[in-house]
């Protein structure tokens, strides 16, 4: 643990309206590939129980080998509105905790498995 770290200030309060239009949910990672031309991004294709989505994440240079999380369930941030970068289509986000703290990002994953799709919140 690092003990080290001094926590960025609290954001300003939202209301609980605007923390319900934002969907989090479980989703399995069935597989992650190489962007080309890219030094981060890799494409993660989730399986949310109905349906799968690509998902582009910044994970690479934060893992030694971005493929040992395939099979993992992880949250996501599912109602984005889909992006295109180095030509492929991001349809989501992979929560995760501590990039934003200068840290190596750790997966936000459920306590133990549960259906895909499984809304957070």
């Amino acid at each position: 643990m690092n003990d080290e770290l001094k926590p960025a200030p609290i954001k300003p309060a939202i209301t609980s309206a605007e923390l319900d239009r934002i969907d989090i949910r479980v989703g399995t990672i069935r597989s992650v590939a190489e962007i080309e031309d890219s030094d981060k991004l890799v494409k993660l294709i989730v399986d949310f129980g109905d349906h799968r989505r690509s998902i582009l994440a910044g994970i690479k240079q934060e893992r030694q080998n971005p493929r040992e999380i395939e099979g993992r369930q992880a949250l996501f941030v599912v109602n984005l509105e889909p992006k295109k970068m180095r030509g492929q289509l991001s349809e989501g986000m992979l929560f995760d905790i501590g990039y934003a703290d200068g840290l190596i990002p750790a997966l936000a994953i459920p306590e133990r498995e549960i259906p895909n799709g499984a809304r957070a919140g």
